[in-house]
C-alpha cells in the first residue's frame, strides 16, 4: 500500500458526496505548474459560486511522494463533464507552463520521472482495491479535447489541454493495472 499524505483543500467538504461504487474512470493530468507548492494554491482558488475550486483527487510530486486532496467519495473538479464517476490524478509537471496557449510553445518537454511512474502505478493498483467499479482510465487530453484561439494570435487554434502529453509513458503506466484506457490515445 502506499504511502498517502492527507492534505484535504479547504473547501473540500463543499464538494458533492459520493459512493466509492460511483467511481468508474481514473483521468490521469499533468499540473503544467512549475512544482507541488504551486499547483497546492492552485487548488486553494476558489473559483465557483459553490466555494469550491479546480482540483484533482491526488497529486504525485516527481520523487513520487502522494498527496491527497480530496476523496475519492467527492466529486473534485477536474475534467469538464466527467467529474461524478472520475477520480483524478494529477502528476507535477511543468507541461506547457507558463504559456499554456501561446501558439508558440505547445510542446511538452519534461519527462515523467521513473519515481513518478512508480508511485502512480502503486495508487492505481490502491484505487481498484478501493473502488469496486474502476474499470477504465483516460488522459485529460482525450477526454476535453476542445480547441482555443491561442494567446499570441487568435487566428490559431490550440488545443484546451494537452496533458499528461506525449511524453507520458501509458504502456509502463498501465502494466498489469487492469485499467481499459479509453479516449483518443486507445
Amino acid at each position: 500500500m502506499p504511502t498517502i499524505h492527507d492534505q484535504p483543500l479547504p473547501y473540500v467538504d463543499l464538494l458533492p458526496e459520493r459512493s466509492a461504487d460511483a467511481v468508474t474512470m481514473v483521468v490521469i493530468h499533468c499540473t503544467e505548474l512549475p512544482d507541488m507548492a504551486t499547483a497546492r494554491e492552485y487548488g486553494e482558488r476558489v473559483l465557483y459560486d459553490s466555494g469550491t475550486g479546480a482540483s484533482g483527487h491526488y497529486y504525485i510530486d516527481r520523487d513520487g511522494a502522494i498527496y491527497r486532496y480530496v476523496p475519492a467519495t467527492r466529486e473534485a473538479r477536474h475534467v469538464r463533464g466527467q467529474n461524478a464517476h472520475t477520480v483524478g490524478i494529477e502528476l507535477v509537471n511543468r507541461g506547457r507552463y507558463p504559456n499554456w496557449w501561446d501558439s508558440r510553445h505547445q510542446t511538452m518537454t519534461e519527462a515523467y520521472p521513473t519515481d513518478q511512474i512508480a508511485a502512480l502505478r502503486a495508487l492505481l493498483a490502491q484505487l481498484r482495491r478501493d473502488l469496486p467499479n474502476l474499470r477504465q482510465i483516460a488522459g485529460h487530453e482525450d477526454l476535453d479535447t476542445e480547441r482555443m484561439p491561442a494567446s499570441d494570435d487568435p487566428a490559431i487554434e490550440v488545443a484546451r489541454k494537452m496533458d499528461p502529453g506525449p511524453l507520458f509513458p501509458w504502456d509502463q503506466a498501465l502494466e498489469g493495472s487492469g485499467l481499459e484506457r479509453i479516449g483518443r490515445g486507445q
